[in-house]
C-alpha cells in the first residue's frame, strides 16, 4: 500500500532531492509544505510537479491552523521534516529567524502531528512515522583525527544554527517519550550536489570561478567536513522514514573527509578540464583566504555504521564521482536554474503567480 508523505521544506536543496526520489522511484504520494523563503525554489521540483502523486502547499510550519488543515486534508502516513534555516553565517548575523523556524516551527509541527495522530485508529497509528532531519553540527567539532560522531556523541553545538537544530532534536525525542509520538531522528554530514543554493561553499566556488570572481576560503581552509552526495542522502532518508525504528537515531555520512581547501582545489581542477579559462590559467589562481568566521568548527566526521548494519544503506557516490556530477550539473544549468537564483527571478515568478 502506497505511503502518503508530508515533506516540509520540500522545495529546498535536500527536501527537493527527497521529493524527486520518492516520486521517481516509488508509488507514494507527496505533499510538499514549504514557506518558499530565499532557499525554496519550485524550479527544483519541476521534473515531478506534474505527477498526480505530487501536491504543493505554501505554508509556514509556524502556522498551526495551516498545518492542521493540511494534516486533515492529506491524511499522511509519514512526516519528513526538513524545513529549517540552515546557513551558519546567516545565523550569526540574525539568530532570531533560526530560533523561530527551527525551534518554534518544529514544536508547532510536532503538536499538529500529535493532534492528527490522536485521531488515527490503531492500525494507522502503527504505521505512522514522524522523521526529523537534523545535522552533524549539533555535536560540535571533533578533536582527534580518528574521532567520529556516533549516535551517542554528546551534543555541543557551536553556532546559533546548530544550537537551534540541537533544540529541535531534543523536542522531537521528548514528544516520543512523553506523548508516544513515533518519531525518528537522522543527523547528516555536509550535503552537496545539484540544486544547491549558491551561497553554500561548493556551488559558490563553481559559480564565482566561472564569473571570474575571487574564491573566498575561510582561514587557511583546513576545516574538515565529511561530504555526502545529496541523492545518496535522499535514499537514506526515505529508508529511515519507511523502515527505521521509532525512537532511534541514525547518522548518515558519505565517508568522504576533505579539507575545505581540498574541495576548492578539486573544483578548480575539474573546471580547468571541463571549462578552461580563456587565458589558459588555472581557476585556482582566483583563491583568496579571508578572515575565519566566529566559532568555526574544525572537523566533522560521521560514523554511519548503524544505518548500514541495521537498514542496509551505504552511499553510492565517492567524492570524486559526486563532485564531477555536481560541477557538470552547474555547467549545464548556469544559464537557467542558477541564473534565476542569482537574479532573484525565481522569487519574482512567485509574485507573478499571486503567491
Amino acid at each position: 500500500m502506497a505511503n502518503r508523505i508530508i515533506v516540509t521544506g520540500g522545495a529546498g536543496f535536500i527536501g527537493s532531492a527527497v521529493v524527486r526520489n520518492i516520486i521517481n522511484n516509488t508509488a507514494d504520494e507527496v505533499c510538499v509544505v514549504d514557506k518558499l523563503t530565499y532557499a525554496g525554489n519550485l524550479e527544483s521540483l519541476a521534473e515531478v510537479s506534474a505527477s498526480s502523486r505530487f501536491r504543493f502547499e505554501r505554508a509556514d510550519i509556524c502556522d498551526r491552523a495551516a498545518l492542521d488543515r493540511i494534516f486533515a486534508e492529506f491524511a499522511p502516513t509519514h512526516v519528513m521534516h526538513l524545513a529549517a534555516e540552515s546557513h551558519v553565517d546567516r545565523s550569526i548575523d540574525g539568530p532570531g529567524e533560526f530560533i523561530q523556524t527551527n525551534i518554534v516551527g518544529t514544536y508547532t509541527l510536532l503538536e499538529a502531528a500529535r493532534k492528527y495522530y490522536s485521531t488515527l485508529d490503531d492500525g494507522a497509528k502503527a504505521n505512522f512515522r514522524f522523521h526529523h532531519i537534523s545535522t552533524d553540527e549539533v555535536y560540535g567539532d571533533l578533536e582527534g583525527p580518528e574521532d567520529l560522531f556516533r549516535e551517542t556523541t554528546p551534543y555541543a553545538p557551536s553556532s546559533p544554527y546548530s544550537a537551534s537544530k540541537a533544540a529541535s532534536d531534543h523536542l522531537v525525542r521528548a514528544w516520543k517519550r512523553t506523548f508516544k509520538l513515533p518519531t525518528l531522528v537522522t543527523n547528516c554530514s555536509n550535503n552537496y550536489g545539484p540544486y544547491h543554493f549558491p551561497e553554500k561553499l561548493i556551488p559558490l566556488v563553481i559559480l564565482h570561478a566561472l564569473d571570474g570572481k575571487e574564491l573566498p576560503v575561510y582561514g587557511k581552509g583546513l576545516q574538515i567536513r565529511d561530504w555526502l552526495y545529496v541523492e545518496d542522502h535522499a535514499r537514506a532518508l526515505y529508508l529511515v522514514a519507511t523502515t527505521g525504528v521509532p525512537g532511534e537515531t541514525y547518522n548518515i555520512g558519505g565517508y568522504n573527509e576533505k579539507q575545505n581547501i581540498e574541495v576548492v582545489k578539486t573544483i578548480c581542477r575539474l573546471l580547468d578540464e571541463l571549462r578552461p579559462r580563456s587565458d589558459k590559467k588555472s581557476y585556482a589562481e582566483q583563491i583568496v583566504f579571508v578572515t575565519d568566521r566566529p566559532g568555526h568548527d574544525m572537523r566533522y566526521a560521521i560514523d554511519a555504521g548503524k544505518i548500514t548494519r541495521e537498514l542496509g544503506w551505504k552511499p553510492l557516490e565517492t567524492f570524486e564521482s559526486g563532485i564531477r556530477k555536481t560541477v557538470e550539473w552547474y555547467l549545464a544549468h548556469k544559464d537557467d536554474w542558477c541564473a534565476h537564483i542569482l537574479s532573484g527571478e525565481y522569487k519574482m515568478e512567485r509574485l507573478g503567480k499571486g503567491e
